[in-house]
């Protein structure tokens, strides 16, 4: 059996590459670049369990990275339990089909207890005073302090936030190295997720200055990972789960929906509160995509059609969904398809006075919907970096407070991803698997697990 490293290189594409990528030009040169074309919708979570399942969100049920759960009438953003994907992933084929396949899971998505051999996730501790630590889970359990000992804390605000940087990535390989070097697990599959390229294209852009450099950083830990395949005898490959284009307006379908009357909201210490399992209709917005939830389903037709506006370019209902492969009932009774240049963005409220507390601050798990200006500190405060300095050493010293420097600005933001682009060079990547042609995102699963196999 073949042993391979596939690094998921989150929002490369063509665009990105020149001069200062050299190290993946010669792999390219050396061993091919496919372009995939991008699953719908092409979001982090939907994306992996694509690749890894070889079927669709509609089948798989990973319809974004959050969803509106019926049963407990909350939305809820960035789970990590394996039970959520609906269908087996490459590990569970394989065994399935009597070729067992020893996996090491590298922070790719929906990690917790999916039965791999190897896991390290990024896994926060949240203390019963408020706070939030950075950590990881893994397995063996052992594993975390082992990898904490030689590489120091999992770097959490360096993965997310407004803080982040290559440190993150740069942990992810240097665990990498550790599990194939130090360890007797020897697995046949290794994934690994390098996010670094999502951060400044968000922020700047794909054609700015500062994600040409974002480009060069993360080439540079290919750089290592490639080196770390042959000294292991591995082969490396590389794909990533979209590419992000420019963007230059934002909409907020919950603004539209509230001013039909259609949203529900309380107020809690006088901020106001979406009340999703209240409301006539809601949407869920992540990117490019938005899915709307209506409780009256025979009004689906009539609330669809308060979104022909500005930055949407599709309405989809009913089993017209089935058209982007969303026919699934954790998706919304309407999906919302932004146009190129536009995204979605999550706020319900008209007045920013009354915005809830957690909206100015990192809180990927409370907010619904996503958030791009969390990558941001507020440009209104006056001195950012010393307010955030001061906050946190309140909190060391045993004072609680609000980190609130996220701007509420959602224009702020210049790259987004979600849709397909109509530039193929946009388009996500596979790069160690030849030239030609494209591939489908379910075509992934099939090929990995071929390479796998193959004893010649």
């Amino acid at each position: 059996m073949a042993q391979l490293i596939v690094a998921n290189v989150v929002a490369l594409s063509s665009r990105l590459l020149g001069p200062h990528t050299p190290n993946l030009n010669r792999l390219i040169a050396s061993t091919g670049q496919r372009l995939i074309k991008p699953v719908a919708p092409a979001l982090t979570c939907s994306t992996q369990a694509t690749y890894l399942t070889g079927k669709t969100p509609q089948h798989h049920g990973i319809v974004g990275n959050g969803w509106y759960f019926h049963d407990t009438a909350e939305i809820r953003f960035w789970l990590q339990h394996d039970k959520l994907v609906q269908s087996p992933r490459i590990w569970g084929i394989a065994k399935a089909k009597g070729t067992p396949v020893r996996v090491a899971n590298i922070c790719w998505w929906y990690a917790m207890h999916a039965g791999c051999d190897i896991t390290v996730t990024p896994r926060p501790m949240y203390p019963a005073d408020g706070r939030k630590l950075p950590d990881c889970w893994t397995h063996p359990a052992a594993l975390r302090d082992t990898l904490q000992a030689e590489l120091g804390q999992f770097p959490l605000f360096k993965f997310w936030g407004p803080m982040t940087s290559i440190e993150s990535t740069r942990w992810i390989v240097d665990a990498t190295r550790h599990v194939l070097t130090r360890t007797d697990s020897d697995p046949d599959l290794t994934l690994v997720y390098l996010p670094h390229l999502d951060y400044d294209l968000q922020r700047f852009g794909p054609d700015h200055e500062q994600s040409r450099r974002a480009a060069s950083e993360v080439d540079h830990e290919v750089g290592r990972l490639d080196q770390l395949a042959k000294q292991t005898n591995r082969k490396l490959v590389l794909l990533s789960e979209y590419g992000i284009t420019p963007v230059d307006h934002v909409t907020h379908p919950n603004r539209i929906l509230r001013q039909h009357g259609l949203l529900s909201i309380r107020i809690e210490r006088g901020l106001e509160q979406l009340d999703a399992g209240a409301s006539d209709a809601f949407a869920v917005a992540d990117h490019q995509v938005a899915h709307v939830y209506v409780k009256d389903k025979p009004r689906v037709e009539e609330i669809a059609g308060l979104f022909e506006t500005q930055g949407v370019d599709q309405i989809l209902i009913g089993p017209n969904r089935n058209a982007v492969g969303l026919d699934h009932p954790r998706a919304g009774d309407i999906v919302l398809l932004a146009k190129p240049s536009s995204w979605f963005g999550y706020y319900f409220w008209l007045d920013d006075a009354l915005a809830p507390d957690y909206a100015r601050t990192v809180d990927i798990h409370r907010k619904p919907g996503y958030d791009p200006c969390e990558l941001f500190l507020d440009p209104t405060i006056r001195w950012p970096k010393l307010k955030v300095a001061r906050k946190l050493l309140a909190r060391k010293l045993g004072f609680r407070n609000l980190l609130d420097v996220t701007p509420l600005d959602a224009t702020l933001v210049r790259g987004s991803h979600g849709v397909t682009p109509h530039h193929t060079d946009d388009w996500p990547v596979l790069i160690g698997m030849g030239q030609s042609p494209t591939l489908q995102p379910t075509d992934i699963c099939g090929l990995l697990l071929t390479e796998l196999t193959n004893t010649g």
